[in-house]
């Protein structure tokens, strides 16, 4: 079995331990105290943390260690406090290479140092995440080949049928009637023609949210990144965004063709911003519906305000086509100068959340600070969680009413609450969807599948561009780092750039060359509030979840983060073949 290992070795029971654990025994050879410090690599700019006091014993002391991440460790031969601030020489210092189920030893000797030596090598806990992803690639081969062995067997039985029963003469007229009517059928194919590609790229994005959310196989590379970073997890949400804005204007535009009012238009958008606001707090609600703790603001009630706002600013800015401009460059262009007042409200946006950000004062902070508080930077900002973000959450909505466990928490200690879904963090939510809408807005003014791929790969190249120069092409040295938590404009440049590049992908293959249905993502995109709200109700019901034993390894814990995905994508198909969807 894949990160299986035996139950006890040298009297541990490795079974007891968690996912991305370990053992460490530690033998002090002198009656002496120690005290054990670790620092992550995903703690920027931190202290060595106090991790566990090391007492003198003759038997070997056992300690339970993190592997998650590489880490270093500070052995002090006194107690200097909770953190290391390089005052104190370190007794010795080393980077131990930790693994899953290892069982290490650590020896310490006041004349000879420290010696930490491998007993037991860990497992390999990527094997897992190999082997499932060669399994699905061999299913969906054999799927494919197996369905198109039966299209094959198909046409060739309705050829010979065709020929048996096709009629011997037909007349000119008829044979004439019978084109004109192929004609008009494949007429009105193209007119209704529905891109398969929006709704399998919304539909990724949720199958993609299901995984994660469901844990993902607890890896940390898929799971939120503490602070800066862009994670899978962090693709979900801003894609969700994107896909939204791309939507905007062609529904706004097939109202206005059918002479529906824009009153009327404003009033379908306020209705339904105020359901997904509303359903969003149902969902918030679930720890209990109490107002005083009650959290304010969620993913769907990003997705209300950005929603409201850019449909809003579209649907009263939107011009009549009437004609393309025959100029080259204008013509190029022509889907952003359609498109100007939309972009001059954008850039105010965007002006006006970097001038707060940077330049608010923030009591007991300094000015334009972007990091998550707690021990960041030796503990100088500790209070100062989010920089102008934070405070502004705190300021209008309360501490109560703030996501309460922040990604940070657990790196960087921070104790303030910080929401990521925040009020503050709605203008550049707003730009994001507008970026999609820039993108809908090439689908409808250029019919061409050409000039809509070299519009998106330009657009691509130019926002990653933009979002790497901010970052600086790092992780937390730039200066704007791409950061989901803050929905900083480098991490909207960064991920819509990605979105262009996936929407491209599934265009070209799905309404372009036929090559791919779509399936199975084309489903629950075509019913993504129900996959939403009912995964969120529903994630910890059986059969969605279930539990194993310890549920204490990679293998278990992936399998039922797929079987979640495939049981909600199995619950879509269904859904699609009774013809029963819903929108908000």
């Amino acid at each position: 079995m894949f990160e299986y290992t035996e139950q006890y070795f040298n009297g541990l029971n490795l079974w007891k331990l968690r996912v991305d654990h370990a053992y460490v025994n530690v033998t002090i050879k002198q009656p002496h105290n120690y005290y054990l410090f670790s620092l992550s690599e995903e703690c920027d700019k931190c202290p060595y943390t106090k991790l566990q006091k090391l007492t003198y014993s003759k038997k070997p002391l056992i300690v339970n260690v993190d592997t998650e991440r590489k880490v270093s460790w500070r052995i002090f031969d006194q107690d200097i406090g909770d953190y290391d601030f390089n005052n104190v020489t370190a007794f010795c210092e080393f980077e131990p290479k930790l693994g899953e189920f290892g069982v290490y030893d650590l020896k310490i000797d006041r004349d000879n140092g420290c010696d930490f030596v491998t007993k037991k090598d860990p497992v390999s806990i990527y094997l897992p995440f190999l082997s499932v992803f060669l399994i699905i690639c061999a299913i969906i081969i054999v799927g494919i080949l197996g369905k198109y062995f039966y299209r094959k067997r198909s046409q060739l039985k309705r050829t010979r049928q065709n020929d048996n029963d096709s009629p011997k003469h037909l007349s000119p007229s008829s044979s004439q009637s019978l084109d004109n009517e192929k004609a008009f059928e494949e007429q009105q194919k193209i007119v209704k023609k529905r891109l398969k590609s929006l709704d399998t790229f919304r539909g990724i994005a949720i199958s993609l949210m299901i995984f994660v959310n469901t844990g993902g196989g607890r890896y940390w590379w898929i799971e939120h990144a503490p602070w800066n970073g862009l994670h899978i997890a962090d693709l979900v949400f801003p894609w969700f965004l994107f896909i939204m804005g791309v939507c905007i204007p062609i529904s706004i535009k097939s109202q206005i063709n059918k002479n529906i009012q824009k009153k009327k238009i404003l009033w379908n958008i306020f209705v339904r911003s105020l359901k997904l606001f509303f359903l969003g707090l149902i969902l918030n609600s679930q720890g209990g519906p109490h107002y005083s703790q009650l959290r304010i603001f969620g993913v769907l009630q990003r997705f209300a305000i950005a929603y409201l706002v850019v449909s809003s600013i579209h649907l009263y800015l939107t011009k009549t086509i009437t004609m393309v401009p025959q100029n080259p460059i204008a013509k190029e262009i022509f889907d952003i100068l359609l498109l100007l007042k939309h972009w001059l409200i954008m850039i105010g946006i965007v002006i006006l959340h970097l001038g707060i950000s940077f330049l608010l004062h923030v009591p007991g902070c300094p000015s334009g600070y972007l990091g998550p508080g707690g021990v960041h930077e030796m503990l100088k900002n500790y209070n100062c969680t989010g920089g102008a973000a934070g405070y502004i959450d705190r300021l209008i909505l309360g501490e109560k009413h703030l996501y309460q466990h922040p990604t940070a928490k657990s790196v960087y200690n921070t104790e303030l609450p910080f929401d990521p879904e925040g009020l503050f963090g709605c203008l550049l939510t707003i730009f994001h969807a507008f970026i999609g809408l820039q993108c809908g807005n090439i689908i409808i003014i250029y019919t061409e599948s050409k000039s809509r791929i070299k519009r998106w790969l330009i657009w691509a190249v130019i926002l990653g561009l933009l979002g790497g120069a901010l970052c600086g092409f790092s992780k937390n040295d730039g200066i704007i780092p791409i950061n989901k938590n803050l929905w900083s404009l480098s991490y909207v440049f960064v991920t819509t750039s990605l979105a262009f590049i996936l929407l491209t992908i599934c265009y070209y293959l799905i309404d372009i060359k036929g090559v791919w249905s779509g399936a199975p993502f084309i489903y629950p995109g075509m019913n993504a509030i129900i996959m939403y709200f009912g995964h969120e109700v529903f994630h910890q019901a059986f059969p969605w979840h279930w539990k194993i034993g310890a549920m204490n390894t990679h293998f278990v814990l992936l399998l039922l983060a797929l079987w979640n995905t495939f049981l909600w994508n199995l619950t879509a198909y269904y859904l699609y073949k009774r013809k029963i969807f819903f929108n908000v």
